[in-house]
């Protein structure tokens, strides 16, 4: 008898790691889906094959979520570059079917947005407060990169804090093209009225789409960048307008910033570059500098 219960006790604690495993597939299945905001405080969630007890046979999940829960505006902006390993790696990388889309729509919106590509870590609502901050009468859109490495999200796979898998760049960045094509063909978005703000490993993928895929990307800012691509392309960026900040103690980055500033430069975009007092995090330096080019910069595109 006392063998059955055993027996019995260890099939119960199988079935119960067996089910485990299902739920953790279904929740990175759930990674797959599509996050959008309506104007106000409220997000409605849209999520593409994903079971939950709210949610319809559609998938839509009811009961809003407060804005404001997930858009704090003097919240931190946490990024955990410096946290992955200094080894390089191989294992553990999971690419999502689709990118992952929050937009928050503010109620005197003024006709422009900002595409908001996080670093290392982070999500499509790390920069919000940021963005929110620069902006406040923009459009935010926070994207989420398809790759997960080490538990990780990514916008590519990364070999070591400077090194990264060249292929996955190129084909991230591809995929990213074609989302945004099909973000403009269903009216979503406006490249005319669109700025890009990346930070770190969204802003090294930011500037590798500009030379992979010119002309999509008009203005763009890149907040602690470096260059990433080995082989760059014949591309032409002179319709390319670039602010570029560096933090002069951001001892692991900034070293490869003036690089990228040549690159971009010798392919023809016009760059305001900034090396500020800071590490690898953001602040309210950033905000003042980002602003006040950002506002340079709609009234050029205005006057052309």
């Amino acid at each position: 008898m006392a063998k059955l219960s055993l027996i019995s006790i260890l099939s119960a604690v199988a079935i119960l790691s067996l089910t485990g495993m299902a739920a953790s597939r279904d929740l990175s299945d759930c990674e797959n889906g599509k996050v959008t905001a309506t104007t106000g405080n409220q997000i409605a969630v849209t999520a593409r094959g994903c079971p939950d007890a709210s949610a319809g046979p559609s998938g839509k999940v009811h009961a809003p979520i407060p804005a404001k829960a997930m858009i704090k505006q003097d919240e931190a902006l946490p990024e955990a570059d410096d946290l992955l390993p200094a080894v390089p790696s191989t294992g553990s990388v999971m690419r999502a079917k689709d990118f992952v889309v929050l937009i928050k729509r503010p109620e005197n919106a003024d006709g422009e947005t900002l595409v908001l590509l996080h670093g290392s870590g982070g999500n499509e609502t790390t920069l919000m407060s940021l963005a929110a901050r620069i902006a406040p009468r923009s459009v935010l859109m926070g994207v989420r990169g398809r790759i997960t490495q080490d538990g990780n999200k990514r916008w590519y796979r990364r070999l070591t804090p400077t090194s990264f898998d060249q292929g996955d760049i190129r084909h991230e960045a591809a995929a990213f093209a074609d989302f945004l094509q099909d973000e403009v063909k269903a009216g979503s978005l406006d490249l005319d009225h669109t700025t890009f703000i990346g930070y770190s490993n969204g802003a090294n993928l930011l500037a590798a789409l500009t030379l992979l895929h010119p002309g999509l990307v008009e203005r763009a800012v890149l907040l602690r960048p470096m260059s990433v691509l080995h082989k760059i392309p014949p591309t032409d960026l002179s319709p390319l307008r670039v602010l570029m900040v560096a933090g002069a103690s951001d001892t692991t980055y900034v070293p490869f910033a003036s690089a990228l500033e040549t690159m971009l430069r010798d392919h023809g975009a016009r760059i305001a570059a900034h090396t500020i007092k800071a590490d690898h995090g953001l602040g309210k330096q950033d905000v003042k500098i980002v602003s006040e080019w950002l506002a340079r910069s709609n009234a050029v595109s205005l006057n052309q």
